[in-house]
């Protein structure tokens, strides 16, 4: 024969605990975040890069420079203008 569970019967305060609402927290004002100082971009100067590094940016400036004009000029012109491009931009 089976025998049929009752659930136990509630107690006066969990009944009352049971219906209560859950406190609500109180929302608090926080200070607003302060926002640090933008950081500038460093620049380098020509005497951080070394030669090396330079003959390459210069190197790739002109190849570059004469793949987009279809090769048409002579090379040492392209290398020209590469030349004082880097410099003017690493203010050699």
């Amino acid at each position: 024969m089976a025998v049929k569970k009752v659930p136990a019967k509630k107690t006066a305060t969990e009944k009352k605990d049971a219906k209560e609402a859950p406190k609500k927290k109180t929302a608090t004002k926080k200070a607003p975040a302060k926002k640090a100082p933008a950081k500038k971009p460093v620049k380098k100067k020509a005497q951080d890069y070394t030669a090396e590094q330079v003959y390459s940016m210069i190197e790739q400036a002109a190849y570059f420079a004469a793949e987009n004009d279809g090769f048409q000029k002579d090379p040492s012109d392209y290398w020209a203008q590469a030349e004082a491009s880097i410099k003017k931009m690493i203010k050699c």
